[in-house]
């Protein structure tokens, strides 16, 4: 009869995972800004209690919080414009330079395969049939994605003031859906959840700084063109786990290709990212984001995977975050106990908690 009991339990649970996955696939335009405003709200907390404790009402600490992340955005934009006017001033050289490449593929295509270069160019003229209505189309596609990204900013700022100006009452929100004899748990969940959440992002934003650093000190070294851009680029793109760091290293062995960059260069470009990872995996992650999250390497490549084809990108930049906070729920009520000790064994308490950051901020405190 238990066994019957346990298998209706856990046959339950899979079907609410179920349920949430869909809910979450097709209300992704609702649930994508909705979560980025909670979670830039958790992570910006510590900047609105201290604002605070130095005698700044809520509302204005909410508003001042908002426009601290604004600020911090719209320096990582200005340093991207000024390196990129740099990149595009070279921009004749880079097509002359595409151009050549061009033309050394059909030559070898002539010369591998027989094909040649007048049949090589009306294959992609019929190929390219239609040309003008798929640029007109692409260019109405460019313009919509542009317009319901800045939306959707808009919105992700917006909720992330309310859920800072109004988290108190959130919180007795979910309190009171509780029992008594559960409330002290609940707090303690949400408590941990904003903890693993601040930590986690603050110290992969801390990594990332230090990643423009060590890449444009590399592809400077290497002689890469626009080496600063390329290094933010890189350091940006690290928001996507696993695939963001090849993705920058890729765009810069490609752009250093069309400005002219011999193979010298390319393999300056690959040694400076074999360096910087041996550096972020073995100093950087360990010291800076530290093990908050706990979770199996398994169950983070699954939750990425899982991430992207429910909410693509950005189902990526925030699938592990999610995951962590998941992990401390199922951690801290009982019926989920299991789930959460495949996701990631309990983290065993240790006489210096936190990361880096964390304790840094204590002592500034």
């Amino acid at each position: 009869m238990t066994t019957v009991n346990n298998f209706n339990q856990t046959l339950r649970i899979l079907l609410l995972f179920v349920l949430v996955f869909g809910i979450l696939y097709l209300g992704a335009p609702v649930f994508i800004p909705l979560t980025f405003g909670a979670i830039l709200a958790m992570l910006l907390l510590p900047v609105c209690h201290w604002l605070q404790r130095r005698g700044v009402n809520n509302g204005i600490a909410s508003l001042l919080s908002v426009i601290c992340l604004l600020l911090l955005i719209s320096g990582v934009i200005f340093l991207l414009e000024t390196q990129l006017s740099d990149l595009l001033q070279d921009l004749s050289k880079i097509e002359k330079r595409v151009a050549s490449l061009i033309e050394g593929v059909k030559s070898y295509i002539q010369n591998s395969f027989g094909i040649s270069k007048a049949e090589q160019q009306k294959m992609i003229k019929e190929q390219q049939g239609g040309g003008m209505e798929r640029v007109t189309g692409l260019i109405t596609t460019l313009v919509g994605s542009f317009a319901g990204i800045l939306i959707d900013a808009i919105l992700v700022l917006v909720y992330t003031f309310l859920f800072i100006y109004f988290r108190a009452h959130f919180k007795a929100f979910i309190l009171r859906l509780l029992s008594r004899s559960n409330r002290e748990t609940a707090k303690d969940v949400l408590q941990n959840a904003s903890s693993v959440t601040q930590s986690y992002l603050g110290g992969l934003g801390l990594m990332i700084v230090m990643l423009w650093v060590m890449y444009g000190i590399g592809f400077s070294i290497v002689g890469v063109k626009n080496a600063i851009f390329f290094a933010i680029l890189c350091g940006i793109l690290e928001l996507v786990p696993f695939a963001g760091n090849v993705t920058g290293t890729s765009i810069t062995v490609l752009m250093s290709l069309a400005q002219g960059g011999d193979s010298g260069t390319i393999a300056g470009i690959l040694i400076t990212y074999g360096c910087v990872q041996l550096l972020q995996t073995y100093i950087l992650e360990p010291l800076v984001v530290g093990d908050r999250l706990n979770i199996n390497p398994v169950f983070t490549i699954l939750i990425i995977v899982v991430g992207e084809e429910v909410w693509g990108i950005a189902g990526m930049v925030v699938a592990v975050p999610l995951l962590g906070i998941f992990k401390i729920v199922c951690d801290n009520c009982e019926p989920l106990n299991d789930i959460g000790f495949l996701i990631g064994p309990p983290r065993e308490k240790k006489s210096d908690e936190g990361n880096f950051l964390t304790r840094l901020f204590k002592k500034s405190s």
